[in-house]
């Protein structure tokens, strides 16, 4: 049986939820840009660089828009996010988030942030937990995004645990791909259609079997 002897999280959707923070942004560009945009397709974007997530709002729009211009989509949507983090404090902890964060300690476990997010420090530290990780691997450490699995091999390296003892938890299909791209061991959070190839599949972060994934039981 593989050692575990790092956690590799993702940020948003395991720690916290900025889902709707991120709706938002996107909505009110969408709507500058006279752009139809909808929950629905917000659902889309889960796990995407920004870049990649402007192109999927613009669509058949895309065309329209120098790079130039793509560059100042982008850097406004940001700022709006921006604006709305500053609504999050300690409350915003995810259901069993925060005991998950403890217990990974209490067994001795090295435990990063793998996040696709240039935001990750800011976020961390309104939770009140930027020094608590051993590392943190976010959206300026490496150049491709999820699901190429850089990010996660960087939070690994920061940690100095090689890929095949590291766990991912994620909770979206492309994070989980590149978890397994990464030779890593993946923990998926929601809905089985979202990230049923994971090694471990649970609906949300309280329900989380620790125990389970060290002991390596199926």
């Amino acid at each position: 049986m593989t050692e575990i002897k790092a956690f590799i999280l993702d940020l948003d959707g395991v720690v916290t939820d900025t889902a709707e923070y991120h709706f938002q942004a996107w909505k009110r560009l969408a709507d500058e840009e006279n752009v139809p945009f909808t929950r629905q397709d917000n659902e889309k974007l889960r796990g995407v660089s920004r870049r990649r997530s402007l192109e999927l709002l613009l669509g058949e729009h895309r065309s329209r828009y120098t790079e130039e211009q793509i560059e100042e989509m982008m850097a406004r949507k940001n700022s709006y996010y921006q604006e709305l983090l500053q609504e999050i404090s300690e409350k915003d902890f995810l259901p069993g988030a925060r005991q998950l964060l403890d217990d990974l300690k209490k067994h001795g476990l090295k435990v990063a942030i793998g996040s696709g997010s240039k935001n990750t420090r800011t976020v961390l530290t309104r939770l009140g937990i930027l020094n608590f990780f051993d590392g943190i691997s976010d959206g300026y450490s490496v150049t491709r995004a999820k699901p190429a699995p850089d990010v996660f091999v960087y939070a690994a390296g920061s940690v100095g645990v090689p890929a095949e003892n590291c766990v991912v938890v994620e909770d979206a299909e492309v994070g989980v791909e590149a978890a397994i791209a990464g030779g890593m061991i993946a923990v998926g959070i929601g809905p089985k259609e979202r990230i049923g190839q994971a090694h471990y599949c649970y609906e949300n972060t309280a329900d989380i079997d620790l125990n389970q994934i060290l002991n390596g039981e199926a």
